[in-house]
């Protein structure tokens, strides 16, 4: 498959997206926001999804390894390059995880937390996420929503939320994502769909994918259009006039006021 791909931070700070691809594979991780809070590591969201990305395109070069074992095996590598951080800080660096491979015949997916794949078929768009996340603390996600972003009263709930989301992340009861264990890798949505039902695809940080799912500014049937004419890189400017219309959260209340926004389309 051809797969071009972009990512763009959603402000002045660093980007926390990471995608990369091959002729058979792409990949796009979204790092966890920390909302300034101690992680117990001394790296950083940056470096954490560097090293995990990089070693899941070397886990994942042999088509042979399932994408559950891949990624076990990738988190189990970036666990031992910073063994003096507290990887049991329930804020230590994380992120969520997208992979798309191409074998023989078949198309095999794997995605933990929110950030989608969406298949394009001969008929219709199938859209593949894990939105476990939305079930946590809906109380006080919706407190954060209700200021304006860049205002104090939404700093502050944004860090209540967190705060206490951090308690529910890879547990049982909460959501799971790609963090310090490789145990969150069995948690993660998988599946195979055949190659003649996947005419292209596309792979999305959630700060893309919101321009149809949040912001309801475009149909997938017009993301796809956009990524044919103009590719990555006019969808992610696309997401920013968009937010640029609304830069304060009023119309469509939010984190932030950017999100990094990545994509890998796969053709």
């Amino acid at each position: 498959m051809r797969v071009a791909i972009d990512t763009e931070p959603g402000g002045t700070a660093p980007n926390e997206d990471w995608v990369a691809a091959t002729a058979s594979l792409a990949i796009v991780l979204d790092g966890v926001s920390t909302a300034g809070l101690d992680t117990g590591c001394r790296h950083g969201v940056p470096w954490y999804v560097s090293q995990l990305g990089s070693r899941l395109v070397a886990a994942l070069a042999d088509p042979k390894e399932s994408l559950t074992d891949g990624l076990a095996t990738a988190l189990e590598q970036v666990a031992a390059l910073h063994p003096e951080c507290d990887l049991a800080n329930p804020g230590t660096p994380s992120a969520t995880v997208a992979i798309l491979r191409q074998r023989e015949g078949y198309f095999d997916h794997l995605v933990l937390a929110d950030s989608p794949i969406i298949l394009e078929g001969p008929q219709d768009f199938t859209v593949i996420t894990d939105l476990r996340v939305d079930d946590v603390l809906p109380e006080l996600r919706a407190e954060v929503e209700q200021y304006e972003t860049h205002t104090g009263e939404h700093k502050e709930a944004l860090r209540r939320f967190v705060t206490a989301q951090r308690q529910t992340r890879n547990t049982p009861s909460g959501y799971w994502v790609a963090a310090g264990s490789p145990t969150a890798a069995a948690h993660a949505i998988v599946g195979t769909t055949a190659a003649e039902n996947v005419h292209s695809a596309a792979v999305l940080s959630d700060g893309t994918s919101r321009l149809v799912t949040e912001y309801g500014m475009a149909t997938w049937s017009e993301v796809f259009a956009t990524l044919r004419t103009g590719g990555p890189r006019a969808l992610i400017d696309n997401v920013r006039e968009v937010e640029a219309t609304d830069p304060t959260g009023r119309r469509w209340p939010r984190y932030k006021s950017g999100d990094d926004a990545s994509v890998a389309f796969c053709q």
